[in-house]
């Protein structure tokens, strides 16, 4: 076989040869036939026939000379040693795999780089960049060759080359290199401190390298002559170039006043380490926009003026922007709009721009468009422009206030309005009705007292009693939202409450929703009404309810909110101070945003007619606000509502905590004996309870008004207590008993009123007082009447 082909070696040199020559003579007889006549064509036309000749012979000549076509001898196997010998005399790391991709064979440097004898398709590279090797492998077999370069092996980056080869083009040839591009960072170094780094500062550019912190690694001479710095000195960029406020850059140590840079900025390596070529050329047109003497000494007294103002030039592009106009405009630091159109959306670009038009040629006039910014589109803001003259490059000046906070604070100032006007007349109203209330129940008492069980009557009146019992729960809840009801706040812990209405929630919420409860760690005792906080619990809870029809969660959690904690939630409202929290949150419907900020106003409801009154949420906001708590109500449509009630840390010893077991008074002997003053203005109030006393052993003397209970405690030689209602015309109760303890001082009084005993006791700075809030019953006022006495 090695002789077949030394000679057919030979053969094919030997016919060049014999080529080469016929060529050589047929040159050399076109050349002297040029000579001789002298005619170019003549001469092109001859050698071409002489050629065409040439080829047709030669043709002949090799089809009469062709052997029969040889047998193919069966290729022998590949000599593994021989290839592993080529492949070590490879300065790279090589190897070879057959079509599919298995490795046949690999030089010591695949095996030194890789660890180990696995395919190049195989090796421990990123799923993408193994993929790019896979899709070498396919390069190669249609083409021939293929390649897949950033290839990360550790902190190198490799390139692999893949060829196709071998007999029948069945093997593939790999060979891994370093990246081409690895010493991009070395040639920058070279570009700058070398002959092209002094040609680039002769045209007027300054350049340097540096790295992501802004240190210099290299410069130019011309960048190292501006700055006035050396080769080799440690600089850094922060420390050498500034912004100004229109976001040019310039040389800190020239000041602001100095000529404005372009920066461009070529990124040269890769992570982790990146490394940024900076080319910097002067911008003298940025220097007439900055220097012009009229802005200029305009620029730093409008950045002190809370007002947005905006200067444009005669084309209506801005030359200056303040701080307050690019905040109110929603601008971004690194925005530069070119035009006030760009502030707006597309449908008011052209009324800007025409504004801006009109005013920049015309008289210095103003306007004011209502316009919609593209940064904040939800609502119209007020857009003033004016025409500008005098303030050199100046034509037109725009101001643009943000008046998102002041809007803010006047939707809560009218908010709290509302509800302050809102909770005056629930009070109003409650303490009207609790008068009349206190009578229908005590009417109620004193018949129930002829009537027995059985009786025909006994069943209409409890029925009354029972309605009037509702309308007082009612009226309770118009005084807790107008903070107007009678609280008893005790020191306790809110997982003690949560324990004890844990099992009512249990059979309110029914079978489909799921209760959690949630205590955290280091809860501080809170000052609060026990049963008012259970209604607050129990109001929410309900709600949490009826926005799961389907079923769902309702979780109860509480948990210390310190006074860092309280600082960093960032609210207006919540003082930072320690708080024991309870988040009441469910999965169920959300509620809208629109309606977020109605939800505690009394009568609001989204239920059907009939299923709501409105009143539970505003009762839970008055509850909590008497309290001195705070309540946030946050709902997400389709995921849920969550509302947070904070309560302040109350500090006390650990024995004045109290205990929720609701220890019952005893029932006592309600029959007394003594002399009474009532002072009621309302006749059927002061009736029922004349009755309700005279019925229980008491001598009752009556009287309408303050003056007319002073001249009966003037005549009257013993009185041994003062019942008096606290608001009343002419004279009040507080009046009345200030005036009646100059004669009495040791005078016990028990004032009854429909408002809260909060509120009245911010008034009433007496001693030795009692108090009962209406309606209340005629067992209530006779165990009222015998403590009173009993205190004396």
């Amino acid at each position: 076989m090695t002789t077949s082909f030394s000679r057919s070696a030979a053969d094919r040199r030997r016919r060049a040869l014999s080529t080469f020559a016929a060529l050589l003579l047929a040159g050399g007889s076109a050349a002297l036939l040029l000579w001789a006549i002298g005619n170019i064509l003549f001469t092109g036309a001859f050698l071409a026939a002489i050629l065409a000749c040439g080829a047709l012979l030669l043709l002949g000549t090799r089809r009469a000379a062709a052997p029969a076509a040889p047998v193919p001898d069966v290729p022998a196997a590949p000599d593994m040693a021989l290839l592993r010998a080529a492949l070590d005399a490879s300065p790279t790391a090589a190897a070879i795999t057959d079509a599919d991709g298995a490795l046949l064979s690999a030089n010591e440097g695949y095996v030194h780089w890789f660890g180990g004898t696995l395919a190049p398709t195989d090796l421990p590279f990123e799923e993408a960049e193994r993929a790019a090797l896979r899709k070498a492998v396919l390069c190669a077999r249609r083409d021939g060759r293929g390649e897949a370069s950033r290839l990360k092996a550790g902190d190198v980056t490799l390139r692999a080359d893949a060829v196709r080869a071998g007999l029948g083009d069945g093997h593939i040839v790999w060979t891994f290199s370093r990246a081409e591009n690895a010493d991009l960072v070395g040639d920058a170094q070279r570009m700058l401190t070398g002959e092209a780094g002094a040609r680039i500062g002769e045209a007027g550019v300054m350049a340097l390298l540096a790295d992501g912190d802004g240190n210099i690694v290299s410069a130019n001479p011309a960048f190292l002559a501006r700055i006035g710095g050396r080769a080799g000195d440690r600089l850094s960029l922060v420390d050498l170039i500034g912004v100004a406020e229109g976001g040019d850059f310039y040389f800190l140590g020239e000041g602001k006043g100095a000529v404005p840079l372009r920066l461009v900025q070529v990124p040269v390596s890769e992570e982790p380490d990146p490394l940024t070529l900076f080319l910097l050329l002067d911008d003298p047109a940025g220097l007439t926009r900055l220097r012009s003497e009229d802005v200029a000494s305009l620029s730093a007294l409008l950045d002190f003026i809370p007002l947005g103002l905006a200067l444009a030039n005669i084309d209506g592009r801005f030359i200056y922007l303040n701080k307050a106009f690019r905040k109110a405009a929603g601008l971004h630091a690194d925005e530069r709009p070119a035009y006030p159109g760009d502030l707006v959306v597309d449908e008011d670009k052209a009324a800007v721009s025409d504004a801006v038009r009109r005013f920049s040629r015309g008289p210095a006039a103003s306007s004011d468009l209502a316009v919609r910014l593209r940064n904040a589109s939800d609502e119209p803001v007020a857009l003033t422009i004016a025409g500008a003259r005098g303030l050199g490059e100046a034509a037109v000046i725009l101001s643009l206030k943000d008046n998102k906070e002041a809007d803010r604070l006047k939707r809560q100032v009218a908010q709290a309005t509302k509800m302050q006007a809102v909770g005056q007349l629930a009070g109003g109203i409650a303490h009207d009705f609790n008068n009349i209330l206190t009578a229908i129940l005590g009417y109620c008492d004193l018949m129930l007292m002829r009537h027995t069980p059985g009786d025909s009557d006994y069943d209409d009146i409890q029925q009354i009693r029972s309605n009037s019992n509702r309308a007082a729960g009612l009226t309770r809840q118009l005084l807790a939202f107008s903070r107007q009801q009678t609280l008893r706040p005790q020191v306790l812990q809110l997982p003690d409450v949560i324990a004890e209405v844990s099992n009512l929630l249990k059979r309110l919420l029914g079978e489909t929703v799921t209760l959690q409860v949630k205590h955290g760690r280091n809860l501080g005792a809170v000052r609060a009404d026990p049963g008012q906080l259970e209604q607050v619990i129990v109001n929410l809870a309900v709600n949490a309810r009826d926005a799961m029809p389907e079923g769902g969660v309702v979780t109860l959690q509480t948990y210390a909110v310190s006074a860092d904690e309280a600082r960093r939630i960032g609210s207006d409202i919540l003082p930072a101070a320690p708080y024991t929290a309870l988040r009441v949150s469910d999965t169920g419907t959300g509620i809208p945003a629109s309606l977020l900020s109605k939800i505690f106003e009394p009568f609001f409801t989204t239920k059907e007619v009939g299923k709501g009154t409105g009143l539970g949420l505003s009762t839970v906001y008055g509850i909590v606000k008497q309290s001195g708590g705070f309540i946030f109500a946050e709902s997400e449509e389709g995921k849920g509502t969550s509302f947070v009630i904070y309560l302040p840390v109350h500090r006390a010893d650990a024995g004045e905590v109290r205990s929720r077991g609701k220890a019952k008074d005893a029932a006592g002997e309600l029959w007394g004996t003594g002399t009474i003053l009532l002072v009621e203005d309302e006749a059927m109030v002061r009736a029922v309870a004349e009755r309700a006393l005279t019925r229980h052993g008491y001598t009752v003397l009556t009287a309408e008004n303050g003056e007319a209970a002073l001249e009966i405690l003037a005549r009257e030689g013993q009185v041994d207590l003062m019942i008096s209602d606290v608001v009343m015309p002419t004279m009040d109760g507080p009046t009345t008993v200030r005036a009646a303890r100059e004669t009495h001082p040791d005078l016990p009084i028990l004032f009854i009123s429909g408002y809260a005993e909060e509120q009245l006791r911010k008034s009433i700075d007496l001693e030795r007082v009692a108090f009962l809030a209406k309606p209340f019953s005629v067992q209530k006022l006779a165990e009222a009447t015998r403590d009173a006495l009993a205190a004396k």
